[in-house]
């Protein structure tokens, strides 16, 4: 049994992890909060044995094997050193930081203490979109020309805060749902983006000169581009995934959530088919391949590299929208 400590009482361990970690087998020995108060009900209403109020605590005044960060994003560096150093092993909430450098660090840091590090890019667990990789891998759709991923949502109340107001931390609609994006397209392409243009949006939900939406086209290193539409504000679209290729395409439909859901059609000349899918908690598949990767049996889900990926390209974004000019994605690899 795997045993983890939380670093950070947050609603994602809430909503998703504690349960996912228990249902594959783990047992949460601890959490950390800043807060006593938070820290104590939070562990009172989940059934953990022991509240801390820092890192260091947690990592050395019970045995723990495993740690999950989610706490808000400039935090991870210090957090992921930390538990490197004390030779646990790590699973960090995307994106890896704040800033490029700072994430290799990291990584570097893991790879030089021997723990397994992972990053919870979640969307790799969808049955839909291992779905679509393997059967562009078996060449159903023979070679991929383009891509389009709509994952304009409505960031509802309850998680707003900080992604809307503190950019010190992270915050805006490009490093909480553009870093999905482009993991998402590199795991079912095969394929990595080199560069990107893009624009944002300012709708009034996020402040402090935060972008709520944003729109932009990747090129990847095959020649492929790929067309994102990312947003906080949209409150009635459906998410979507496709790729169109010489012999055919592949439609996904409510595949970019965390819900075990969606339907994946494929079209070629011989007209219309759904694919079989197995669908199961997200959260759960990538825990479990995290507990395999610590036993030696294969690697995590998504890996911190996959995290620089992700990361680099989410930056870019960025920082063409501000410049209005195409920026190269590269994670230094």
């Amino acid at each position: 049994m795997i045993r983890w400590g939380l670093i950070g009482a947050s609603t994602i361990a809430h909503e998703w992890m504690i349960d996912a970690i228990r249902a594959s087998g783990g047992e949460i020995v601890s959490v950390m909060s800043s807060s006593v108060e938070r820290g104590a009900k939070y562990a009172s209403d989940h059934g953990i044995p022991h509240a801390f109020t820092t890192v260091d605590s947690l990592l050395s005044e019970q045995p723990i094997d495993a740690v999950y960060i989610s706490t808000t994003n400039e935090l991870h560096k210090e957090q992921v050193l930390a538990s490197a150093k004390a030779g646990k092993h790590i699973l960090c909430e995307k994106p890896l930081a704040t800033s490029l450098a700072d994430a290799k660090i990291m990584v570097d840091a893991c790879k030089a203490a021997n723990v397994v590090f992972a990053t919870n890019h979640h969307l790799r667990n969808a049955a839909t979109h291992t779905a679509m990789r393997d059967a562009i891998a078996a060449g159903k759709i023979g070679k991929p020309l383009s891509a389009r991923v709509f994952h304009a949502v409505y960031l509802p109340p309850h998680l707003q805060g900080w992604r809307l107001d503190r950019p010190d931390a992270g915050g805006g609609v490009i490093l909480d749902i553009t870093v999905h994006d482009t993991d998402t397209l590199r795991y079912v392409l095969g394929d990595d983006p080199v560069e990107v243009i893009a624009s944002t949006q300012q709708s009034g939900l996020a402040k402090a000169d935060l972008a709520d939406a944003v729109m932009g086209v990747m090129r990847f290193r095959s020649g492929l581009i790929a067309m994102f539409h990312d947003g906080f504000t949209t409150k009635y679209s459906d998410t979507g995934f496709e790729v169109h290729g010489t012999e055919g395409s592949l439609i996904g439909r409510n595949v970019m959530t965390q819900k075990p859901i969606g339907t994946v059609v494929l079209r070629n000349a011989n007209g219309e088919s759904e694919l079989k899918l197995d669908h199961k908690n997200l959260y759960e598949t990538g825990i479990a391949k995290f507990h395999a990767a610590i036993a030696g049996n294969g690697k995590p889900a998504a890996s911190g590299d996959d995290g620089l990926w992700s990361l680099s390209a989410s930056l870019a974004v960025a920082k063409s929208a501000k410049t209005g000019a195409m920026q190269t994605i590269d994670p230094g690899l």
